[in-house]
């Protein structure tokens, strides 16, 4: 997205990207409402007035990433390679970015109705998607209701468990390089499977 001077923005937005980074630094539940506003450089109670409180605040981030999500999986040109197309959006997205990867971490883990609900937006976007890579790959198409689940996986596991695997890989996990690696390595293993399709293999 292009970077847009915060004094041209209005003041919800200015208190919206302001939640937006104190949450992916603090977490929710560890940042004050008077925080953001002063990392906004803006009054409090225009949290009140423009949000109607620090859940409704939140409610406006959720909806501003995911809207950001969304545009950016829509804009991708299939004509150049769907899969690989998306996956450089997805690996941009979800790891390029450390503010939105923060973010994501910290409202996923936390255990709320809100991390779940955001949860299951993120989950109807990957349903999304792979109905579109159905249409691209129908011969290939998965079943079941599980494929959005781990294709999310994919996409999600090394932002919530980073710090579990770093020691047990030698460059950082969101190094531009290594983002590239593991993107290529999530699509061969969405259009070929980790062992072959059942009919290519023998044996039981």
């Amino acid at each position: 997205m292009r970077a847009v001077d915060k004094s041209d923005l209005t003041g919800r937005a200015r208190l919206r990207d302001a939640a937006l980074e104190l949450f992916a630094e603090r977490g929710f539940d560890a940042t004050s409402t008077r925080a953001v506003a002063a990392a906004a450089g803006l009054s409090p109670a225009l949290v009140t007035r423009h949000f109607g409180s620090k859940e409704g605040l939140r409610a406006a981030v959720d909806d501003y990433v995911l809207d950001r999500i969304g545009t950016e999986l829509e804009a991708v040109d299939g004509d150049a390679g769907l899969m690989e197309s998306l996956g450089k959006v997805s690996a941009r997205l979800f790891g390029a970015d450390p503010v939105l990867r923060g973010y994501l971490r910290h409202v996923l883990m936390e255990d709320s109705a809100a991390s779940a609900d955001l949860f299951g937006r993120l989950l109807n976007g990957a349903r999304t998607e792979l109905a579109r890579l159905s249409a691209e790959y129908g011969s290939r198409a998965p079943e079941g209701e599980w494929a959005a689940f781990q294709v999310l996986c994919l996409v999600l596991g090394p932002l919530l468990l980073e710090r579990v695997m770093q020691p047990h890989h030698g460059e950082p996990m969101f190094d531009p390089q290594v983002l590239a690696q593991r993107s290529a390595a999530n699509q061969r293993l969405l259009l070929q499977g980790l062992y072959g399709s059942p009919e290519d293999r023998s044996g039981g």
